[in-house]
């Protein structure tokens, strides 16, 4: 699988650092989800997500309470068990991340109408894996009152232990994509 990323990126001025480990996992999560989209939720150090460069420092995979392949939904219970783990570990959600079975990494109509209900500020930051192609991708997205930006994501660490921006897919730019 690797690190794959096509394309290129239009920048919201944010920048979402994911440390490789971090993205491998997400990356294996969506893939041992198949058939049906996967998801889960991430977290950083509380306080740091409002400093423009915020960073993943944790990933918490989920079960997809619908277990379909066209959409995805958090347990609520599950949610709370979550929220209340990263709090204990000092740290706050700040992401949703789930996978498009055989679509385009671009945000839904479904996927915008859930990020309105779910996050109505427009804070949270929303990453897609697409497993529509052989090698699967990511993009992250920020979604407020039904406008959607991408956000550039940076994979950090890795054999050299650096920083390294990665473009990711322009494929599927179009949100009549799916439904």
């Amino acid at each position: 699988m690797g690190n794959a990323f096509r394309g290129a990126v239009v920048r919201l001025g944010e920048v979402l650092k994911i440390p490789l480990p971090i993205q491998e996992e997400m990356v294996a999560h969506a893939v041992a989800g198949l058939p049906y989209e996967a998801c889960g939720l991430f977290a950083a150090k509380r306080g740091t997500a409002e400093q423009g460069a915020v960073e993943i420092c944790q990933f918490y995979p989920m079960e997809n309470a619908v277990a379909s392949q066209m959409i995805y939904q958090l347990d609520g219970k599950e949610n709370l068990e979550v929220e209340i783990r990263a709090e204990d570990a000092g740290l706050e959600i700040i992401g949703v991340m789930h996978s498009h079975t055989h679509t385009p990494a671009y945000p839904s109509p479904t996927d915008v109408a859930d990020a309105s209900r779910f996050d109505p500020f427009g804070m949270m930051h929303f990453i897609i894996v697409s497993l529509e192609h052989e090698e699967p991708y990511l993009r992250s997205f920020k979604i407020k009152d039904g406008e959607i930006s991408e956000e550039e994501v940076a994979v950090i660490g890795g054999d050299s232990g650096t920083e390294s921006s990665k473009a990711v897919s322009d494929r599927g730019s179009n949100p009549e994509a799916r439904s």
